[in-house]
């Protein structure tokens, strides 16, 4: 397929400068040679000209934005300084597309279609002779991201200390932060809290929570699903490294006059003590890191009491693509989840396994995470002026809306998947066998 270029003919002010203490790396391209600008632009280039998008060259005019696109029509990459997206992708690789696009080089009337395009296609972007220079041109994950005890929690407070109040603004009234189990597409606000409690009443089944059941939470996100296994009849410990979340979840169990089942604690997996008969975790794994998933697989199967049951909601991705991102530094790692690895099927059971726990079901629904973060995607627009209210500028803005309709594009191109898995304990350990 040949990229059509068409001209800018509508325009819109510049964006505001970008804030140069709060993003250095954002603030103006990277120094990077000539010809590595080239050879980006190039590679690319060509790449971009066989995938099924547009390219649009904006002349450093820049087209009103939020502008829907025809039906039928291609998506619409519209580089409003070329020279300056090709330089950062030449420089930082998708760190540079990422910070491109924070600074506002380039726009997309339809961002999540475009973006879906990229994921179905992210390993025809670079020649198949070239991908073998993969390590020569990637940066490695910094050191202080490592999830030990410590860096965890900075990691953790890092996304989800943000403002609960920046949270609240997006989520639905459940304030739950993964994906939704729908009853029908496509989703609407107005079915979003009933599918998020679908989504926790599900993996509650799954852990046969009931009256005296003792739970166990790891990740206590806002508090909902505590609630609900409360309301069940169970006694619930929740723990988490967020300051906000455990504030904000003490406050709303309270409020669910629960207060007498749950205790909420600032705590690490690593450190709790016990014996449950239920232990529950939504897409927690996903923070806890490659070279920790042995210690929190251990974990769980610690303090999980005779014929207990794990109750897992994770994001996954394919082997080999978790391969590589396990050794790079991205986009996501840099400003959204340091620390943070999303594991493959494969390692999941293999690390469960290897634990002494048996997966007894497994059961994926990505297309309703597609939709989950189409909602809140939406929704963050929408709330434009009151995010910046919080002390949140322009630059943060187009940083979550681009990882929103980034996440959202990998599940519509299937290259993510998530799912709710049961894991029991093996009663013979792997290695007596």
């Amino acid at each position: 397929m040949t990229v059509s270029y068409v001209p800018a003919h509508e325009s819109a002010p510049a964006p505001a400068p970008v804030d140069a203490a709060r993003w250095p790396d954002v603030v103006r391209p990277p120094r990077a040679s000539a010809l590595r600008t080239a050879v980006a632009e190039r590679i690319i280039g060509r790449a971009l000209a066989r995938l099924p998008l547009r390219i649009r060259h904006g002349d450093g005019q820049r087209p009103a934005y939020g502008v829907p696109r025809q039906a039928g029509a291609l998506p619409t990459l519209t580089l409003h300084d070329p020279e300056a997206f090709y330089r950062r992708i030449g420089a930082d690789g998708l760190i540079g597309f990422g910070e491109s696009y924070m600074a506002g080089e380039w726009d997309s009337d339809d961002l999540v279609g475009a973006l879906t395009v990229l994921a179905a296609h992210v390993d025809d972007l670079v020649p198949a002779p070239l991908r073998r220079l993969r390590d020569a041109w990637v940066r490695r994950r910094p050191e202080q991201q490592r999830n030990t005890p410590e860096g965890s929690r900075e990691n953790i407070q890092h996304h989800y200390d943000l403002s609960n109040e920046l949270f609240t603004l997006f989520l639905d009234r459940s304030m739950s932060y993964s994906s939704a189990v729908f009853a029908a597409f496509p989703a609407s606000p107005a079915t979003f809290t009933a599918a998020q409690h679908r989504k926790i009443d599900r993996l509650l089944d799954l852990a046969d929570v009931g009256p005296g059941t003792r739970v166990l939470e790891i990740g206590t996100g806002w508090g909902e699903l505590a609630i609900r296994a409360a309301a069940r009849g169970a006694r619930v410990l929740t723990v988490t490294l967020s300051a906000e979340q455990r504030d904000l979840a003490r406050e709303r169990i309270a409020s669910a006059g629960l207060g007498d089942r749950v205790t909420v604690e600032l705590r690490d997996y690593r450190h709790v003590e016990g014996s449950f008969d239920a232990v529950v975790s939504v897409e927690m794994i996903e923070a806890v890191g490659a070279e920790y998933w042995s210690a929190y697989f251990a974990g769980l199967r610690r303090l999980l009491a005779p014929g207990g049951r794990v109750a897992l909601q994770a994001i996954t991705m394919p082997h080999e693509r978790m391969l590589l991102t396990a050794r790079t530094h991205t986009w996501i790692s840099k400003y959204i989840f340091p620390g943070g690895l999303i594991p493959s099927r494969e390692a999941i059971a293999h690390e469960s396994a290897a634990a002494g726990l048996r997966t007894e079901a497994d059961a994926g629904f990505g297309d309703h995470y597609a939709e989950t973060l189409r909602l809140w995607r939406e929704e963050f627009v929408r709330q434009a002026d009151p995010v910046d209210a919080l002390g949140f500028d322009r630059t943060f803005r187009r940083m979550w809306e681009l990882y929103l309709a980034y996440s959202e594009a990998g599940f519509r191109s299937r290259y993510l998947d998530v799912r709710q898995l049961l894991l029991t304990a093996d009663p013979v350990p792997r290695e007596t066998r």
